[in-house]
Parts: C-alpha cells; sequence; structure tokens
C-alpha cells in the first residue's frame, strides 16, 4: 500500500485527502486544525500528531498549505529533514512561481523529487476526486507524479519544469475571476431587462456566451447544477482566496513585463468585495455586488 503523508486540511485539503484514502492508500495527516484532523480521521487516514511523524515512512507527501511563506517554511523545517530521500514532493499548494521554484531547489539538493501542482476545481470537485492538476516537475518524474494523484484527479497535466504549474494556475484563475465578472454582470443585466434567469442561462449556454462559470458553476441561485450560489455562496471557493490568486497573477505580471488590464480590474473588483465583509463567501457571490443586493449575502 502507498504512504501518503498529507500535510493542510483545509477546504481543499480534507477533500483530497479523503480521496487518496478512497484509492486504497495509507494516508498519514496533519493540519493546525484539530477539527479539519478529526474530519478526514473519520474518513479513514490516520492522525499524525506532527509534520515529521506524518513524512517519516511517506511514499510520496503531499502538502496543501495557505501561501507561498508557508510552503517555505513547512518544507525547511520540516519536510526535507524528516521525509525520507525516496519521497516524492508534491506541493498543491496556489502560491507564487519563484518561492515554487525556490522550494524546488532545495528539495533537489537536498536528494528529492518535487513537483509543484496546483489545482483547479473547487471543493466539490476535491470531493468528488475530479480535480484538474496542473504540474511543474522534471519530465522524468511525471508518472510517478501522475501515479501519486490519480485518486484527486479527472485530469493531471504537465505544464513544463518546476514553477510551470503555478504559472499554468494563476494565468487560469484570472481568466475565471474574469469570465465570473462578465457572467454576473451579464445576469444582472438580464434582470434589469425583465429576462429571467433560467432562460438567460439557457440560451447564453447554447451561444457564444457558453462559459464554465455560466454553465458548471452559475452565480445564479437555482440556475444549472448545484453550486455555492444555492448555498447562499457559503463553501466553494473564498473571495479572499480567489482575491490572492489575483494578487498572485498581478504580481507576476508586473515582474514578466505583461499587460493584463482586465486581470487589474478583476482584482480591484474582489478586492472591493472583500473589503465590504464578504471575503468568506463563494466569488460567484461578485454578482449580489453587481446587482447591488448585498443584503441578501447578509441574510
Amino acid at each position: 500500500m502507498t504512504r501518503i503523508a498529507f500535510i493542510g486540511l483545509g477546504n481543499m485539503g480534507g477533500g483530497m485527502a479523503a480521496r487518496q484514502v478512497v484509492g486504497g492508500r495509507e494516508v498519514r495527516a496533519f493540519d493546525l486544525s484539530e477539527a479539519a484532523v478529526k474530519k478526514v480521521v473519520a474518513a479513514g487516514a490516520f492522525e499524525a500528531g506532527s509534520i515529521a511523524r506524518a513524512v517519516e515512512q511517506a511514499d510520496a507527501v503531499i502538502t496543501m498549505l495557505p501561501a507561498g511563506p508557508q510552503v517555505r517554511k513547512v518544507y525547511d523545517e520540516h519536510i526535507l529533514l524528516h521525509a525520507p530521500k525516496s519521497a516524492l514532493l508534491i506541493d498543491c499548494s496556489t502560491i507564487d512561481v519563484d518561492s515554487a521554484r525556490a522550494v524546488a531547489a532545495q528539495a533537489k539538493a537536498a536528494g528529492f523529487r518535487f513537483a509543484d501542482a496546483p489545482v483547479s476545481g473547487g471543493t466539490a470537485a476535491a470531493d468528488a476526486g475530479t480535480l484538474a492538476f496542473m504540474v511543474g516537475c522534471a519530465e522524468s518524474d511525471f508518472a510517478d507524479v501522475e501515479e501519486v494523484l490519480k485518486p484527486m484527479a479527472r485530469a493531471v497535466i504537465r505544464a513544463g519544469e518546476s514553477g510551470a504549474g503555478q504559472a499554468a494556475k494563476i494565468c487560469n484563475n484570472m481568466l475565471l475571476a474574469i469570465t465570473m465578472i462578465g457572467t454576473c454582470e451579464a445576469f444582472a443585466l438580464a434582470e434589469k431587462l425583465g429576462l429571467e434567469a433560467g432562460r438567460f442561462s439557457e440560451i447564453a449556454s447554447k451561444s457564444s456566451g457558453q462559459c464554465w462559470s455560466l454553465t458548471t458553476y452559475a452565480p445564479w441561485p437555482g440556475v444549472g447544477p448545484q453550486t455555492p450560489s444555492d448555498r447562499n455562496y457559503e463553501g466553494g471557493f473564498a473571495t479572499a482566496m480567489m482575491l490572492k490568486d489575483l494578487k498572485l497573477a498581478q504580481e507576476a505580471a508586473a515582474r514578466a513585463g505583461a499587460t493584463t488590464p482586465l486581470g487589474n480590474q478583476a482584482e480591484a473588483t474582489y478586492a472591493l468585495f472583500d473589503r465590504l465583509g464578504f471575503g468568506g463567501k463563494d466569488f460567484s457571490g461578485i454578482l449580489q455586488l453587481l446587482r447591488g443586493n448585498l443584503a441578501a449575502l447578509k441574510a
């Protein structure tokens, strides 16, 4: 049986760790949140008690952490010191490209194989094992990375060498943020023009406006498959996390000399939504800001 150390059991990590259990792996899990650990243990994982104990006999280590500083710290102070050199190290966090490359270099210098493999799909896909992984790693390591990620994935795609997974992720999420705002604007305008939301969705989903934000993750409650909008925008992909990703995209654009005016405007729009107190709500809740109906989010 493959032994997996899973570090970071938040909204995404908890579901991902549980899918590793479903896949027949022995999972030793760690998180600073006792409640998060208990939830994964209930799904069949083992509580490690510390990062060192989680990784000490692991065949693979998977991390799902909030940001670059935490990833650097966890690998430098814990994983690289205690994991066996044979362990494959995979970071699924969404972080800046520089941090991903720095940790990869540090891991390689210490004798480890390392991949950055951020995800797309949200909490529903994490729970269902249907995430898309964008992987940055040595080509020779990709088959092993793919095998480790398989229980959590519908697609595992190698983007390139170290850091390429993170580059793909921040570009993807910038695009997602832009299309979600556009979808919400369209719903809000349709409402003002007297067009019923379900009918607009049916028409647009069969027309040139079709996109993932419309047909898979509809921001209007009761339209399409169940999404966080049907739970008053609870769960899902928090606005604060989308804002973090947009900041990473804009920082990367500035360093690379890229022009991203819509990405910049998307960051400003989500920053406003966050400042108004809705950082914990799903990012599709931006619909209610555009409708001038923020009171609905407080119900």
